[in-house]
């Protein structure tokens, strides 16, 4: 599993097939892939697993509707393909969802056109799940939506899961095959050799510098890939933010999908691990890279209009918002500017002396991104990379030694006794953040960070993890600091209407 840290020393010893850099989906679909083939694969993640835009996004494995209105249906299938695979493989952490499109009179598309588009999305997905639903079963429910002009909806199905703990998943199935994964350890420099790479690695947690031999190296860092391609910059850095709002002030059973009253932006409100998330937008995002993401006052206003337009009888204030995310996107830039939520959302892979550089793509098709990238080093023949496209074989197996909870989300478990014991033992926290953030969700779906849980359960959590006193109030200080700066509602900027005297 996981939870052993791995000496850097041990690692140096060994030769590697494959070095994969970066600890998102991505890479650890490359890793489970690349193990699973019977390559000696070893992945660093120089923060923490899922730290960045896998752990951020809209939580949603779905084709796209809006990549149809693009044009680019074959994103589209290959997504909708790889969800109905996941909900197969993996039920209970990709689980069906119901989404609901409310049709308002006057207002673009109407009731024909998204029949149409959704009549192609389920012949895509090879199934039939989409309906019209009258003025009155909207309102039966959704009883809280804006009814202004509303006619009636469309009603169709895509999947819900928690990004975070599908990159767990894989991570723990790639290393049931064999594969090596550790977090907190930074890669520095990679260098081509006469063999393969020489890949200097600086240990966060230990603080202790090695060099790794590897055949072959695949850069699968998101949004930071442009430092490791060596060619020029392809990425175009895009922020995504979210508010998880009190569920108890703005209650949803389904996934509404909405426009926004500003620009008429689709954006989604829906129920997820036990409160109501909304989001998302999609903007530049020209800081620093190494700085944590966070949500700015005007998304976090942006959304608040979204929700109180739609639901005005809510009167949703930042005081009802739980916690915020914000995610940077890696989308390939395609060099014309612009409109960032009309760049294209397809992957692609390249590399510059040697090493492998993938980024881009959607959440739903790592699997298949994975296969691109593996081929592109050499490791798996053309052959094998059709054959992997369209296996039906699969991918995950039953953990055996694992509480049901590792395999579930949107459940109450998530606080469980067992649940917390295998998180502390099994999957590398090496900090509460670690805990509270992503192995659970507990830091954005309880009120003041969760802290009561902390509380409840400090013992349990310094015996397992070792630490002292002075070692739990620093880790405490520092959980709360990061969420306060990049997972708190911002305060809102004081207007003063004094007139000049």
């Amino acid at each position: 599993m996981l939870g052993k840290r791995n000496e850097i020393d041990q690692l140096a010893d060994q030769q590697w097939d494959l070095l994969v850099i970066g600890g998102g989906i991505t890479g650890a679909g490359v890793m489970l892939e690349a193990a699973r083939r019977g390559l000696k694969v070893l992945l660093v993640e120089q923060r923490d697993y899922a730290w960045g835009t896998s752990s951020r996004s809209s939580k949603m494995v779905h084709g796209g509707l809006r990549y149809i209105a693009q044009g680019d249906v074959k994103l589209t299938r290959h997504s909708l393909l790889e969800r109905e695979r996941l909900l197969k493989e993996l039920p209970g952490l990709v689980e069906r969802a119901t989404y609901l499109f409310p049709l308002r009179k006057g207002v673009f598309p109407g009731r024909w056109p998204m029949k149409a588009v959704l009549w192609l999305y389920d012949f895509l997905a090879g199934i039939r799940d989409h309906r019209y639903l009258s003025l009155q079963q909207v309102k039966e429910r959704a009883p809280a939506l804006n009814t202004d002009g509303l006619t009636g909806a469309m009603c169709y199905t895509d999947a819900l899961t928690d990004d975070c703990r599908l990159v767990m998943r894989t991570l723990l199935e790639a290393t049931r095959h064999g594969g090596v994964a550790e977090n907190y350890l930074q890669v520095t420099s990679v260098a081509r050799e006469e063999q393969g790479f020489s890949v200097s690695l600086h240990d966060l947690v230990s603080d202790q510098k090695r060099t790794v031999q590897a055949k072959q190296v695949v850069n699968a860092t998101g949004a930071w890939a442009d430092r490791f391609s060596g060619s020029e910059a392809r990425v175009r850095p895009l922020r995504g933010s979210h508010l998880f709002v009190d569920p108890e002030r703005l209650p949803v059973s389904d996934c509404l999908t909405v426009m926004h009253p500003e620009d008429g932006r689709p954006v989604f409100v829906f129920p997820w691990e036990g409160v109501t998330c909304v989001g998302t937008t999609d903007l530049d995002h020209p800081q620093d890279m190494d700085i944590e993401a966070s949500a700015s006052n005007q998304e976090v206003e942006y959304l608040l209009t979204l929700i109180n337009s739609q639901f005005p009888g809510r009167a949703i204030s930042r005081e009802d918002v739980f916690a915020t995310i914000a995610g940077v996107r890696p989308v390939i830039a395609s060099g014309k500017g612009g409109d960032p939520s009309k760049e294209r959302r397809d992957h692609a892979v390249w590399g510059d002396n040697g090493v492998v550089t993938v980024s881009g793509g959607k959440l739903t098709t790592f699997r298949l991104i994975a296969l691109d990238a593996l081929l592109a080093t050499g490791l798996i023949s053309e052959g094998e990379h059709r054959k992997g496209q369209k296996t039906k074989a699969a991918m995950y197996s039953k953990l055996e030694a694992a509480p049901p909870a590792v395999d579930e989300f949107l459940h109450a478990n998530q606080d469980d006794d067992d649940f917390f014991d295998w998180l502390l033992e099994q999957e590398a926290v090496q900090h509460l953040d670690d805990l509270m953030l992503r192995r659970t969700r507990l830091g954005l779906t309880r009120p003041q960070a969760g802290v009561a849980v902390l509380e409840r359960r400090r013992e349990q959590i310094k015996a397992a993890l070792g630490w002292d006193d002075e070692r739990w109030e620093k880790e405490l200080s520092r959980y709360l600091d990061i969420h306060q700066q990049f997972y708190g509602v911002p305060v809102a900027p004081v207007v003063d209407n004094r007139k000049a005297g």
